[in-house]
């Protein structure tokens, strides 16, 4: 059995850190580059969340490397600029470490919600 079927490979990689998290679901939505990475970011956290272009790359290569993200093929076009990008694809992996993390959270925004801590929640 190889290092990536292990079967705690996913408690392994959680919990992850915001940026990978939301790297991993803005990826659920289909392959995309860097650049378009960073505008979905910070489109979806309203810019409370600014990835930089030269660190996500940082990011990237660590996702890659754990098996999370994979890069994709360059369907994208045919002009210069659009071979020279960078598609990355969400790998299984991926997806089962996203959706073990978001149950995670959301037993935790449970038990805030419980105590009070959420407004307008319980």
């Amino acid at each position: 059995m190889s290092a990536r079927e292990r079967p705690n490979r996913i408690d392994d990689l959680l919990p992850l850190s915001r940026v990978d998290f939301l790297v991993l679901l803005v990826l659920t939505d289909g392959e995309r580059h860097g650049y378009g990475i960073v505008k979905e970011i910070e489109d979806r956290t309203e810019g409370k969340v600014q990835p930089l272009p030269g660190n996500l790359y940082a990011v990237m290569r660590r996702l890659m490397e754990s098996g999370l993200v994979e890069r994709a093929p360059n369907e994208a076009g045919s002009d210069s600029e659009s071979r020279n990008r960078r598609y990355y694809q969400i790998a299984d992996l991926g997806r089962r470490v996203l959706a073990a993390d978001a149950a995670m959270m959301r037993s935790l925004v449970g038990e805030a919600a419980a105590r009070d801590l959420i407004e307008g929640e319980a």
